[in-house]
């Protein structure tokens, strides 16, 4: 009887060993990885799996700036990277810096190619150094090829503070109702 006893702990003990070594063995295998995008860290990072480093969609789509789309039922990931040159104008001249205080009409003007996704809509904003965010403009589109051009309307815009201004020009794919950013301009604003 005792031999029995023996038998079953041993037994007991031979498979907590090799459960616990597994779990040891799991954790050794994966490790989270930091995610900094343009020198500011991602609140969700990655991991590495097997040699392999696995990275957040949303976060890529956004450091990219390109639209993802994902197929659920195929477990399929695809990445759109359309090409987007965005130009800021006061009148007929471009800019890209204004001094403190400029307040005037400006426009945003941006070339789009490469476009490998069909897209209902833009939109324009630009974001003060604070973080608020103005829409400039939102339009529904239906480009019959892969590139067009698109325009701002003039607006009045004030800079009101020195610092970086970000104007983003965003897509909504056709049948999708997210908006996915695929250009960001910088507007530097300075002391006079």
């Amino acid at each position: 009887m005792a031999t029995m006893k023996f038998r079953k702990v041993a037994i007991g003990l031979l498979l907590l060993s090799l459960l616990g070594g597994t779990v040891v063995f799991a954790n050794g295998t994966v490790q989270k990885v930091r995610l900094i995008i343009n020198g500011i860290e991602s609140e969700e990072g990655g991991v590495t799996v097997d040699g392999k480093t696995f990275l957040p969609l949303k976060q890529l789509a956004n450091s990219l700036q390109a639209i993802i789309e994902w197929d659920n039922a195929n477990k399929r990931a695809t990445v759109y990277k359309p090409n987007v040159h965005m130009f800021l104008y006061k009148g007929n001249s471009p800019f890209g810096a204004v001094d403190k205080g400029f307040q005037g009409k400006i426009s945003v003007f941006s070339q789009i190619d490469n476009l490998k996704k069909g897209v209902s809509s833009v939109k324009v904003t630009i974001t003060d150094p604070s973080g608020k965010e103005k829409l400039i403009q939102t339009e529904e589109v239906n480009p019959k090829n892969d590139n067009f051009w698109f325009r701002t309307g003039e607006f009045e815009y004030k800079f009101d503070v020195a610092g970086e201004y970000i104007v983003r020009f965003s897509v909504k794919p056709a049948g999708v109702e997210e908006w996915f950013v695929v250009s960001e301009k910088l507007v530097t604003s300075k002391n006079p």
